[in-house]
């Protein structure tokens, strides 16, 4: 009786948010690094990849909970993202308002956006769910492009100089540990700290009713109406929680980046592939496999632009370089066409190979860490 009793407490998920001594051991360790990385890594290259991962990081976190969590399967991330963008030009860089009212309009817009949306997720499933998320991206993209005295049109905006502070702490011009830091280290610890709120955000939800819920519309969600699940609301929550954090994504990218501008529809529809595959190699129905997923392949264009010159190694059978500054030019591939094509690969790879992602690697590894081949030693910090 006592061994089914034991057998019970284990599988039953922890509801503490660092439930286990190797999860506050890695909760430790991330926090040493976010401190350390600025003041061992300065060069503004690297802190900008590393700033403009976290902001994806807040992102995927959203979508990871929208379709990870609830099962409804979205393709306009690069929208709301491009929303938040030129909601911090507007009322950030336009109207001077300061950092946190910025912040609050991007994520407020971004959940309007998503209560919009969310009532399509009633009727529709699917690829048909699917179509009426990818119209948003076109929808979006038509604005941006023709609402000129809000986003500047064609010609973009400049979010430069966007406020950065709150209270006496300025992320623009910081002065931490008795050191001055670059504007670039400064976007990279306040991305960084949004990642870690947004990261706690989603933990509390999926930890508590409301992620229950989630999971059970995701699974059966008519079983989950009978039992008195309310469909309707935690579909349309899950479209407003995901949309609220992509704004907030967007915020911090636009703020990373200093400028922005409309992109063509098959730019945004790859940028909203690439949170797909963020979720999915980092582990589907995961808030830290979110988080890796982006600092994997976030800033992967940027690293592919940056040290293209590690592959313009010749072919031999057709006597060009594998990547070179466009195809018409002398490779066979340009740097941002060569990514896409990494990122097609790591997706097919990890679809075949590794279903659960890289969250679903560290599960099974921390299954032989504590010597169980039956249960997971820890349900909840899985997410």
């Amino acid at each position: 009786m006592s061994s089914r009793a034991d057998a019970a407490r284990v599988a039953t998920p922890s509801m503490k948010l660092l439930p286990d001594k190797l999860t506050r051991m890695m909760f430790g360790l991330a926090v040493l690094i976010f401190l350390v990385t600025p003041l061992v890594l300065d060069d503004d290259f690297w802190m900008t990849v590393l700033a403009n991962a976290g902001a994806f990081a807040v992102a995927s976190i959203g979508l990871s909970i929208l379709t990870g969590f609830t099962g409804q399967v979205s393709l306009g991330h690069a929208a709301l993202l491009t929303i938040g963008g030129y909601t911090v030009g507007y009322f950030g860089a336009d109207h001077g308002w300061p950092m946190w009212a910025w912040m609050l309009a991007a994520i407020l817009i971004g959940a309007l956006v998503g209560v919009a949306i969310g009532p399509f997720a009633l009727r529709l499933k699917g690829n048909y769910l699917v179509v009426v998320t990818l119209a948003l991206v076109f929808i979006t993209g038509y604005v941006v492009e023709n609402w000129t005295s809000v986003t500047g049109g064609f010609d973009g905006k400049s979010v430069n100089s966007a406020s950065l502070a709150i209270g006496p702490v300025d992320f623009g011009e910081l002065h931490i540990f008795g050191r001055d830091f670059s504007r670039e280290q400064g976007i990279f610890y306040l991305c960084w700290i949004m990642v870690a709120l947004t990261a706690l955000v989603g933990r509390n939800i999926i930890r508590t009713r409301p992620g229950r819920a989630m999971r059970a519309v995701r699974d059966r969600d008519v079983a989950a109406e009978v039992i008195g699940v309310s469909n309707a609301r935690y579909k349309i929550a899950a479209f407003a929680i995901s949309s609220a954090m992509a704004g907030l994504g967007g915020a911090l990218y636009a703020i990373s980046l200093r400028f922005i501008s409309p992109s063509n529809p098959a730019a945004e529809l790859f940028l909203s592939i690439r949170f797909v595959a963020i979720i999915i190699v980092g582990g589907l129905g995961t808030i830290y496999g979110a988080v890796i997923g982006a600092l994997l392949l976030g800033p992967l264009p940027e690293l592919v632009q940056e040290f293209a010159g590690l592959f313009d190694f010749t072919i031999p059978i057709v006597d060009r370089p594998l990547v070179g500054d466009s195809p018409a030019d002398n490779g066979i591939f340009s740097a941002a066409s060569f990514s896409e094509i990494l990122f097609g690969v790591l997706l097919v790879v990890f679809l075949i190979f590794a279903p659960e992602g890289i969250a679903g690697m560290i599960r099974r590894l921390r299954r032989r860490l504590a010597g169980r081949s039956n249960v997971d030693p820890d349900n909840v910090s899985d997410n």
